[in-house]
């Protein structure tokens, strides 16, 4: 019998070139991001004008973790306590938590099969249920149709806020994911496509939601030292008006983020051939569904989900247990109880009047999920599939 035997949570090393870049950080003890000499320009102002130019936008803010920057990107947006925020019921927890941190309330939007928010009804609550705000989720780097979701908040004059934290590189129709929405939020928490640990940027084409996101990260009247940044002037009254929610990032996390940011085209291609390669190792198996991804989908597949349709709870959880044995770490997102980072939507229970997401709790029911690290090659992504394969195929005879 096969076995793996590499782990599922191992990163790749840190390049080289950004310890280097750390270390000449850590020399100078000058880790806070406004702490420079005269003309100096720091490693968080310069990973902030790199990022908004590999983007494609005006401005930027590195801050300490996607979930923060989703917080400020709404409260820079304008919601308040009691707005009502359309969302993913399909996410990760720090979404909605997010929400609620702002004391607003999530309207949860069903799922779709192809793992995307159901675009039907998206357009039905967007109709019907008063959201001018739409926190949109691109869960596990699936993206949904944005043509159809841009005509939606045109119609219904929804704010579109854009949660990238698994789409760092990622196109619909050759647009950049997190150039559709007012504002895009992403991560680049450990297992995201670029890694200090923990950490985050905001980004906007707004001058004014830009400078309140600064304002509210911390910056005190520091805000003139920010280079993917409005015109000073634009603060003249802001500055003013917003309080201060300390979340900036450090130069420390910059300097390991910079050199990253740099090869990041390499590294997305290297995550979808691994893609590939289990996708296609899966699909031998009549066990094992994976929807088709659309043409105008360019995404980076930094995990895999498929589901097991025909698979009953206890086949699941049988599955899990035989490819456990084998090395092999499957998560199930439709467990009943919050399980490492997989949790379901009614699982949230600080959420008042949870609804019945009936679609939802569906396709979540035979949904699997699988980290990629890059620590697997190519040979590693097919004894994979072949142990999976194999125990799917067991448990359905």
């Amino acid at each position: 019998m096969k076995i793996f035997k590499k782990s599922f949570t191992q990163q790749e090393a840190i390049p080289e070139s950004a310890i280097e870049d750390a270390v000449e950080v850590l020399r100078t003890g000058r880790l806070h991001r406004y702490n420079a000499i005269e003309g100096e320009q720091t490693p968080t102002e310069l990973l902030e004008l790199e990022f908004a130019e590999y983007l494609g936008v005006p401005y930027c803010l590195a801050v300490t973790s996607g979930g923060y920057a989703l917080q400020i990107a709404m409260r820079a947006a304008g919601v308040e306590a009691g707005d009502r925020i359309l969302c993913n019921a399909f996410t990760l927890a720090p979404v909605p938590g997010a929400i609620h941190n702002t004391g607003a309330v999530p309207v949860l939007v069903e799922a779709n099969e192809d793992y995307c928010i159901d675009l039907d009804d998206l357009e039905t609550k967007a109709k019907d249920s008063d959201a001018k705000f739409f926190m949109l989720s691109h869960m596990r780097g699936h993206i949904a149709d944005m043509d159809r979701i841009m005509e939606i908040c045109d119609t219904y004059n929804i704010f579109l806020i854009e949660d990238c934290a698994h789409t760092m590189g990622a196109k619909w129709n050759g647009k950049n994911s997190g150039t559709f929405g007012d504002i895009a939020c992403f991560s680049n928490q450990t297992y995201k496509h670029i890694n200090s640990g923990e950490g985050g940027f905001l980004t906007t084409t707004d001058p004014e939601i830009m400078a309140k996101a600064i304002m509210y990260s911390g910056s005190y009247m520091l805000f003139d030292r920010h280079l993917a940044a409005p015109p000073v002037e634009v603060f003249e009254q802001i500055r003013f008006e917003t309080p201060n929610f300390s979340g900036r990032m450090d130069n420390l996390r910059a300097a390991i983020l910079r050199p990253q940011l740099k090869d990041i085209q390499r590294q997305c291609e290297r995550w979808n051939e691994r893609y590939y390669v289990l996708e296609a190792g899966f699909k031998k198996s009549d066990a094992i569904h994976i929807p088709e991804r659309p043409e105008k989908e360019q995404f980076v597949a930094s995990s895999i989900q498929f589901s097991v349709l025909d698979f009953d709870r206890n086949q699941i959880a049988m599955l899990q247990s035989k490819c456990a044995e084998r090395g092999v770490m499957l998560k199930w997102f439709g467990g009943a109880e919050p399980t490492g980072y997989t949790s379901r939507y009614d699982s949230w229970k600080y959420i008042d009047d949870m609804p019945k997401l009936k679609k939802t709790e569906e396709i979540l029911e035979t949904l699997m999920d699988m980290r990629i690290p890059l620590t697997f090659n190519l040979d590693d992504c097919q004894l994979i599939a072949e142990i999976v394969v194999e125990e799917a195929n067991a448990i359905a005879e």
